[in-house]
């Protein structure tokens, strides 16, 4: 069940390669990811020291009154993943015109994880170019549903 989503990664950028990765979050914030609250907005994923992270992810307090004061809500949340993933991520981080984006958090089971994605920037003309295929989709639906 996906519990946030970032909505605009796909008009934004071409994704190349997706991986699954568990999160280390404090119970708190799992608590307010199952409420729908969080947002993926600006958010990427940075690898330093052999771990990955996930940077300007905001989860917001469950409880304001009885949460910590020293909670940061954009802190950097550390992701779970192999060895070899970590490697893949770290090569395409250092080349060019490429970065790593969070696409959705969803549980699997009791398990919160992020889905991410190694993904290139879409100029404006490939940005132009998907809404035309999409509205061009949409009409095409809308003219077999009437007949």
């Amino acid at each position: 069940m996906t519990l946030v989503a970032y909505k605009k990664a796909l008009l934004k950028y071409i994704p190349l390669e997706s991986f699954s990765a568990g999160l280390e979050l404090f119970g708190t914030e799992v608590k307010a990811l199952r409420s729908k609250l969080g947002s993926l907005e600006g958010a990427r994923v940075v690898v330093r020291g052999g771990e990955a992270f996930i940077v300007g992810m905001t989860i917001p307090p469950y409880q304001t009154a009885n949460t910590n004061k020293s909670y940061e809500p954009d802190r950097a949340r550390r992701l779970l993943l192999t060895k070899r993933e970590i490697a893949a991520l770290a090569d395409a981080e250092a080349k060019k015109g490429l970065t790593i984006i969070p696409l959705e958090v969803y549980t699997a089971g009791t398990f919160v994880k992020a889905r991410i994605a190694i993904v290139r920037g879409k100029g404006k003309e490939d940005r132009r170019e998907d809404l035309k295929k999409r509205d061009a989709e949409r009409e095409r639906e809308r003219v077999l549903k009437n007949r």
